[in-house]
Order: C-alpha cells, then structure tokens, then sequence
C-alpha cells in the first residue's frame, strides 16, 4: 500500500499524496476516502485527483491535525470490494475530418491506422478523475502500444467531443477549446451541460468502453 503524505493547502484545505505510481488500486482508495471525508462534520468538499485527494474543510470549526489523522485512518481501511462505477459506451467516428492525427498515431506507434481503431476500441478504460476543464475525464487503460507524443504545437481551438491520445493516456474534449493531444475521432455524445445534474455525463470509476461508429482511413 502506498504511504499517505498529507499536506496544508492554505488555511481551509489538505492535500493527501499517495505517491508518483497511478494504479487503480490507488484511486480506488482515492475515491472512497473522498465518499467517507464527504459526511464528517466541518468538511465542505472532496476533490479527487491522480494519486492525490483535496479535503476542503472549515478552518474555524475543524482542527487540522486532527482531520488528518482521520484520513490517515480512513485510508489504511480497504476500499469496498466491487465495482462501484457505470459501463458507458462511447460511440466513435474515426480518422478523416474527425480525427486528422491518425495517420500520425499510426505512423508513430508503426501500427495500420485500422489497427489503431481497432486497439483503441479494444480496451476497457476506468475514469480515474476529472480535471483540466469541466467534465474531462482522465482515463486509465489505454493499450500500451498506442501510447504517441502530444503534438508539438497545440492547436488553438479542439471541437467538443474530440478524442484524442496524448502520451499514454487518452481522452474526450467535453467542450471547443485549445488542446495538444492527437486527435483520432469524434464522439457526437455531450460530456458537458451544466443544465444537468450532474452536468457531467462521466464520474470517477466509471467503465468506459468506444465503440466504432464509422472509421475513415
């Protein structure tokens, strides 16, 4: 079990660090001590991140080094056995104008651009956290073998529901923003609309798997 390192994050906040390795594992962990914090008195919010879990709490009404030692305590208790997320499937349109970095995937990992697709689409991905901008979700699972580089220049804007690899992760834009990650396909599924609740289609330790909706090599 990796070690639980607990730090002050101003005056109303704890940052918990659970080391550099990203394992499901750890953010299981992650997500349930962020559920258990959520209920204690004088906790206002949880943030679960990579390896890592925000405590927001109420610094008039809560002492800190007794907050940590709960979570210390919570964190050494095992998770609930079993899966506790949704299975989504995720509908995709590869290659051609949605995903115009395939063919540099491809050239990169030396695999066919169908090939790519078809990994891709293989895997099953587990929502680790959500970050960057509302409702991205970033994924553990991607196969290895399709890990490629971000590109070298961003681009300036990114359509909503663009997936694309970036390094060993991969990843869906929820709404049009700059982004520099390889772009292989398009989902026409919304990830993002703060009318909803939740307003976001995706949550820490969901199942998701893509689906091949049209591919255009």
């Amino acid at each position: 079990m990796s070690t639980l390192k607990i730090l002050p994050l101003g005056e109303g906040a704890l940052l918990c660090e659970a080391g550099a390795t990203a394992t499901l594992l750890t953010q299981r962990r992650v997500w349930h001590v962020a559920s258990v914090a959520r209920g204690w008195p004088h906790v206002r919010d949880t943030i679960p991140g990579m390896n890592n879990l925000t405590v927001i709490y109420d610094p008039l009404a809560a002492d800190a080094d007794t907050l940590a030692a709960k979570l210390r305590e919570a964190w050494q208790a095992p998770p609930p056995a079993g899966e506790t997320g949704r299975d989504i499937e995720i509908p995709v349109a590869y290659g051609g104008k949605h995903g115009p970095d395939l063919a540099e995937v491809a050239r990169h990992t030396r695999l066919a651009p169908k090939t790519v697709v078809q990994r891709h689409a293989k895997a099953e991905y587990i929502v680790y956290f959500l970050g960057f901008q509302p409702g991205f979700a970033y994924l553990g699972g991607l196969d290895p073998s399709l890990a490629t580089p971000r590109r070298a220049e961003p681009r300036l804007s990114v359509p909503a529901g663009t997936v694309g690899i970036g390094g060993s992760q991969t990843g869906i834009y929820p709404m049009s923003s700059p982004g520099g990650w390889q772009l292989i396909g398009h989902t026409a599924m919304t990830l993002f609309d703060p009318t909803q609740d939740p307003p976001t289609l995706l949550a820490p330790g969901d199942r998701i798997r893509f689906s091949i909706a049209s591919l255009d090599l």
